[in-house]
């Protein structure tokens, strides 16, 4: 028996959602897009097996609908599904990055809703950008809305399966407060530190040092700041109770400063470092990252076409590449990013086989 999934909105998350799902072969993949184009693109790509020409149509021959557009289009969507003709068992999902929002407007829809957030993602953006692996080892959360039972949620957990992603069900105030400490008040962090980089005026050749281990530690500052105002002003209580800690914890490190007794500093950082080497290293976390591996190679003509020869010739896809010429303690490093942990190792177990350059994970 077929199942009918309507994926409402074909950006890389619902792309790379439903180039997924056709991994199930009872699954039949309907998109819906705002823009017209990128459907015909989706389809041509070989992500959905139907363009949903009328979306009130495709909604009421779906098993399940997934929306997979930003949470305030979501929102809008779940008022307007009142007025579609759904069927009876239909569920209703998302994948918003937060979730108190959509559960309170899901409360008012006499279907059941899941809240989900697959929390993987890319530095590309676009339909374009889909991968089929994009969720796989990465943490997809479930939400249960008002109406959902222990069988909505095994009949969603068994569709989502192909993806290779690990489900985990919470409440959305667990989501929400969890997110914002790993990952939403982290991008305030790092946008703060850019601007206090931009406030430096007096000595110019700053910037040049920040192309180290400063420009990487700013990452997440350069993600779109559309989204990012969204998820701010949508989780803004949990976001703002995070900047309060913050705040308290700054004006613990400032008095550490100035007493200035050494080992009272020490164990500060020693406290900090040994949070942080027991953090999980494999999978995907709350926030989207690549998994970087650092290659201490030789300033001469060839060695970055010698090294990405030697992985393409094993077949191991990079995202990304680039040379730190400063960072701190180090010099001329070439990183290489890579997709998933797997990719990684295999990229490392490769060059330390063909090579004699210094290879190691930060």
């Amino acid at each position: 028996m077929k199942t009918n999934i309507l994926m409402i909105g074909l950006g890389l998350i619902g792309g790379s959602l439903a180039k997924a799902l056709m991994r199930n072969e009872n699954a039949v993949i309907y998109g819906y897009d705002a823009d017209a184009l990128t459907v015909r693109k989706a389809y041509k790509m070989g992500i959905i097996h139907r363009a949903a020409l009328s979306l009130e149509e495709a909604a009421s021959e779906a098993d399940f609908i997934i929306l997979a557009t930003p949470v305030g289009a979501a929102k809008k969507l779940l008022q307007q599904s009142r007025f579609w003709n759904l069927k009876e068992n239909v569920i209703i999902s998302d994948t918003g990055s937060t979730k108190m929002e959509i559960m309170e407007a899901a409360a008012e829809v006499e279907h059941v809703f899941v809240g989900g957030h697959p929390m993987a993602g890319s530095h590309k953006s676009g339909v374009e950008a889909a991968k089929d692996v994009l969720f796989e080892n990465a943490y997809y959360i479930l939400t249960p809305g008002r109406l959902a039972e222990e069988a909505h949620l095994i009949k969603l957990k068994n569709l989502l399966s192909v993806t290779k992603a690990k489900v985990e069900v919470l409440t959305a105030e667990e989501h929400d407060h969890m997110t914002s400490i790993v990952s939403h008040f982290p991008h305030l962090i790092a946008a703060s530190l850019v601007h206090q980089l931009d406030r430096e005026q007096q000595y110019p050749f700053t910037r040049q040092l920040a192309a180290g281990g400063f420009r990487d530690i700013t990452r997440i500052a350069s993600s779109d700041p559309i989204m990012w105002r969204d998820i701010t002003t949508q989780n803004n209580g949990m976001i703002t109770a995070q900047l309060k800690l913050w705040i308290e914890e700054m004006g613990r490190l400032k008095d550490l400063l100035e007493i200035n007794e050494e080992e009272p500093i020490r164990r500060y950082f020693e406290k900090a470092k040994t949070v942080r080497d027991q953090l999980p290293i494999a999978g995907h976390g709350a926030m989207y990252s690549v998994f970087d591996l650092y290659i201490d190679v030789p300033d001469v003509p060839g060695v970055i076409s010698e090294l990405t020869g030697y992985l393409a010739e094993a077949e191991i896809s990079i995202v990304n590449l680039r040379i730190l010429e400063t960072r701190e303690d180090v010099f001329g490093i070439l990183v290489i990013s890579f997709q998933t942990a797997e990719d990684r190792e295999k990229a490392k177990a490769c060059i330390v086989q063909r090579t004699v350059y210094d290879v190691y994970i930060s």
